[in-house]
């Protein structure tokens, strides 16, 4: 017995296990042992377990017989014979084991061929292990027959579990995402399920349901089993069965309606295999079914026994016109040709008999005292490596199985079957065979490798699978109640579909309005008697998974914990979780704002430069210029005026160098972008001020243990306590008014110092109270508002692509101007305020770098050309001959005019030409300026004009020397009234 096995098997198993030991007194002692003919032919007993009294026991009878004649007519030279040993297994599974029993104990066969069905096989195949005789069947196909994993059990028929493959293609192909399976409730029907349900799965389609057909089901039974399928929304079934009970159940489904338009059947080998053998009524019961049908190479030698086959029947049977050779007819073929095969191989070194096994001395029971064949063991070996070619395809068993990796695709129309396509293991479905390669590198899943498809009811447009219940139900559409926000949904009593408006209820009808089908509904509030809400939006979302709603639609945020119950189409609106907080009014009263507009390292860079402009200046025009001449303190001063007042243009000393004008002219750019940059920023942070944010980082609000709110029912409250606020410091508003009136008390006053909500809400906030909030960061992650629908539902992949539809055209748009239009210009709340608005050293460092590189080459220039023109005092070593007192001497030629210089040679030509032009016998001195350079030893003026002291120590007062050393001219007696 196998753990899962039913009730009804354990109480076969029990009849099955006591017939059987009372089965060898009833049968008696008589047995038939392998022995030498005349001929020199060794006889092989085999056995045979069939249904005699049924078609498919005659069909598979003939067919072995048939099988041994043609292979022994062909080859007269081989040295063993099958003897065959039918045995009636009655259709019933005690029968076939009582069968199986007697043929090995008493006819001591060498192997089995049979029983039938998979129930039977699987008793029998315990028996063949305990005995060793190979159990050869060819028509059990059920896979929980490979779990009992005996070497003496051969299925020479495909695996139920080699055509799930190609049914998850054929439902992949048409891209449905539901199928229900339709099986009988037996060992055949159970089998082929748990691959089944994993082949759909692979290919993203889910199993909501599993319908279970009795054995011996009534029609009211089938009925009421396909009622209950017609009120669920899937419409692609997948039928499991054999022939007969299978048709039962089309003939059903066509007299109730499910063979109408936007169904979907997909028939197992099961059924398909014997289509040949159903009658017209049988077949009309069934149009536009798909099928996976076993392949069979159309061969010349299939052809002839074809023929041969049908002629020997109908000898054997009168009564049968016409009959059809199925599949497991050729299976039956090549099964007794395999063993004849086999048998031949082994003939000469095999002993043909049994021997004693080993069991207790003490026991009691036949089933334990099993006498065990001698050849089992090489007969199990010859089998798993017999090759040929039979009339099913290639005979090859790997771990005593055939290998079926071919099906055809077929349609079922009129009073026959069409073939559409065939499926590979290697290649997927393909129009025709032998179009894909065989090392699988090119997989075929796209339905245009199928020819044209005719779908029940006569429909040649391919069925989305799922469609609203026919038994006049409307989806339940699940809307909450809310106080506030009543723009994204507002739903009035008396209650009614249009009484339930706003903006989600607007996208929701021209999200329907865009899909290909109509899809009526109806809405129900979330709501208790009194028309109050009857819980957060975790219990909404969860009532579309109880059952209450068949979706739900409203303001409803996409949530990683109702995910777990609820599938989510694409959301319709912004994502995120913003924070709203007061504008404070911060015109600047500080006296230092004048210093914000640039940072602390632009203010420090700025003021070198202007130190090492004036510098630069003060070293090109210090001996050409009288500007830059004079005592050292008035140098200095001169130098750091010239260049702080070119900040403001306001520099007046002139400049004669030619360097010094190129480094001026580069510096006042320079300063022109700062000056107007400052001014720009200045301007722009004294406006800016004015809209500061109160609270820019929710650290400030935790650290000062501010209250902030959030909307009633929100999940917002879990990401607050995520951040560590506690439940002191929450408000609740249900409206934009109540959290207008909390910002205003304020936290101190049992208010609120900020507000989280979701983007939407808070940008219709700041619609109406834009002038005194703002939305700041952070901004936490949220999936926007979306619409929910039960787990795995057909209608969330059509309504997501219905989504993108309305959100990218101009639908949306109208939907959003008539619910959230601005009556007021507001600032974008996107744009995020800034905590600076000052300038920083990096956006001018390149101006710096123009000005320093050129000033720095001024200086290069001056100092190489003033050393190559004094090159004879620094190489003059005769007078000087220290080195140190050389560049001394050198930094005192610098400090001294260069008279060279044509500013100098201007001024000495133009006092010249003043002294010529003065009249002879002047008594007035000359202007100071005209001076001339005394060199008598008694008095010398300096460079400003100023007497030097006498060398030998005396000092004449200033008005005697004057006048003792000038001769003034004579006043010229016609100017005299001047004086």
């Amino acid at each position: 017995m196998r753990k899962n096995d039913g009730p009804a098997a354990i109480v076969v198993f029990s009849v099955s296990y006591y017939v059987l030991l009372l089965w060898p007194s009833l049968l008696g002692s008589a047995q038939n042992t392998t022995g030498t003919s005349s001929s020199g032919k060794i006889g092989v007993n085999v056995g045979v377990v069939l249904d005699t009294g049924t078609d498919f026991g005659k069909l598979g009878l003939s067919c072995i017989k048939m099988a041994l004649s043609d292979l022994y007519a062909s080859n007269p030279g081989y040295r063993t014979r099958l003897l065959l040993h039918t045995r009636d297994s009655k259709s019933d599974v005690v029968g076939a084991a009582a069968a199986a029993l007697d043929l090995i104990k008493n006819t001591q066969v060498q192997a089995i061929l049979g029983p039938e069905t998979s129930m039977q096989t699987n008793f029998v195949i315990d028996l063949g292990d305990k005995a060793q005789v190979p159990i050869i069947t060819f028509s059990a196909k059920s896979p929980s027959l490979a779990s009992l994993r005996s070497s003496y059990f051969f299925r020479v028929a495909a695996n139920d579990s080699s055509q799930v493959g190609a049914i998850g293609a054929i439902v992949k192909s048409f891209g449905w995402r539901e199928a229900v399976p339709i099986y009988v409730d037996n060992e055949y029907g159970e089998g082929i399920i748990p691959y089944l349900t994993d082949a759909l799965q692979s290919v993203d389609c889910r199993v909501p349901y599993r319908s279970v057909i009795p054995p011996a089901a009534t029609d009211d039974q089938i009925a009421a089993e396909l009622y209950k399928l017609m009120t669920m929304q899937t419409r692609v079934f997948v039928l499991h069965m054999l022939l007969d009970p299978g048709a039962r159940v089309f003939a059903m489904a066509e007299r109730i309606g499910m063979m109408g338009s936007g169904y979907v059947w997909i028939m197992t080998n099961g059924v398909t295999d014997f289509l040949g053998s159903a009658n017209a009524a049988v077949l009309d019961s069934m149009p536009g079914a798909l099928g996976v049908k076993t392949h069979v190479p159309k061969t010349k030698e299939l052809q002839d026994f074809t023929v041969r086959w049908r002629t020997q029947f109908q000898r054997e049977d009168p009564s049968i016109v016409n009959p059809p050779l199925s599949v497991f007819g050729l299976w039956a073929h090549d099964a007794a040709l395999g063993l004849a095969m086999a048998v031949e191989e082994i003939g000469r070194t095999a002993n043909f008999s049994f021997k004693s096994g080993n069991f207790s001395g003490d026991s009691s029971t036949d089933l334990e005292s099993f006498e065990v064949s001698q050849s089992g063991p090489e007969l199990v070996q010859a089998l798993s490596g017999l090759r040929f070619k039979g009339l099913s395809g290639d005979f090859r068993l790997v771990n005593g199985q055939l290998q079926t990796s071919t099906f055809e695709i077929i349609n079922v129309n009129g009073s026959g079957e069409r073939r559409i396509g065939f499926w590979t293991l290697e290649n997927g479905l393909m129009r025709m065979l032998g179009s894909g390669n065989s090392n699988g590198a090119n997989y075929f899943t796209s339905n245009t490798n199928l020819g044209p498809i005719i779908w029940p009811g006569d429909s040649t447009s391919v069925p989305k699978g799922w469609q609203v219940p026919v038994n006049g139900k409307r989806l339940r559409i699940g809307v909450p109640i809310k106080d506030g926000f009543e723009e994204f949904i507002n739903v009035s009593f008396p209650f009614s579909n249009d009484t339930v408006t706003g903006y989600s209820i607007d996208v929701f009808k021209a999200v329907l309005d865009a899909l290909p089908y109509a899809l009526p509904f109806e809405f129900v509030p979330f709501a208790t008697p009194d028309g109050k809400s009857a819980g957060t939006y975790n219990d909404f979302a969860y009532q579309v998974f109880a059952g209450n709603f068949d979706a739900a639609v409203g303001d409803l945020t996409i949530r990683a914990n109702r995910s777990l119950y609820v599938d989510f189409t694409l959301p319709y609106t912004e994502t995120g979780v913003s924070m709203i907080v007061p504008i404070k009014d911060d015109k600047s009263k500080n006296a230092w704002v004048f210093l914000k507009p640039l940072t602390w390292d632009l203010w420090v860079a700025s003021s070198c430069f202007f130190v090492f402009v004036g510098f630069v200046v003060w070293v090109l025009e210090h001996r050409i210029n009288d500007d830059f001449r004079g005592p050292p303190h008035y140098q200095v001063g001169t130098s750091f005026w010239y260049s702080f007042s070119t900040m403001v243009f306001a520099h007046r000393e002139r400049v004669v160098s030619n360097l010094a004008r190129f480094v001026i002219i580069i510096w006042c750019f320079v300063v022109l972008i700062l000056t107007q940059s400052y001014t720009a920023s200045l301007t722009s942070l004294l406006t800016v001020q004015q809209l500061q944010p109160t609270v820019t980082d929710v650290n400030q609000l935790l650290k000062n243990r501010e209250n902030v709110g959030f909307q009633k029912g929100s999940f917002v409250l879990g990401i607050l306590k995520q951040l560590g606020f506690e439940d002191s410091q929450f408000k609740i508003y249900g409206t934009p008014e109540e959290l207008y009136q909390l910002f205003v008390n304020g936290s101190k006053n049992g208010g609120i110092a900020a507000a989280f909500d979701e983007t939407p809400y808070m940008k219709l906030f700041l619609a109406k109270y834009c002038s005194k909030f703002t939305m700041v960061e952070p901004t936490f992650k949220a999936d926007g508002f979306a619409f929910a629908f039960p787990k795995g539902s057909p209608l969330v992949p059509d309504i997501s692509r219905a989504i993108l539809k309305v959100t990218e055209g101009k639908k949306m748009k109208d939907i959003e101007e008539v619910w959230f239009q601005k009556e007021t210009i507001c600032p974008d709340p996107n744009n995020k305020l800034s905590s600076s608005n000052s300038l920083g050293l990096e956006s001018f460092w390149g101006l710096f770098l123009i000005a320093g590189v050129t000033s720095f080459l001024a200086l290069v220039i001056f100092a190489a050309i003033f050393i190559y023109d004094q090159r004879h005092v620094l190489m003059n070593s005769d007078s000087e001959p220290s080195l140190w007192r050389r560049i001394v001497a050198l930094f005192r030629t610098f400090d001294e005019k260069d008279l060279r210089c044509h500013t100098f040679k201007k001024d000495e030509a133009g006092e010249r030409s003043a002294v010529e032009m003065s009249p002879p016998n002047t008594h007035y001195p000359p202007s100071p300026s005209g001076y001339s350079v005394r060199t008598d030893s008694s008095f010398v003026f300096g460079e400003q004009g100023t007497p030097s002291p006498d060398p030998n120590g005396t000092h004449p007062t200033d008005q005697d020397t004057m006048v003792s050393e000038l001769t003034f001219p004579s006043p010229d007696p016609r100017e005299h009234h001047n004086w």
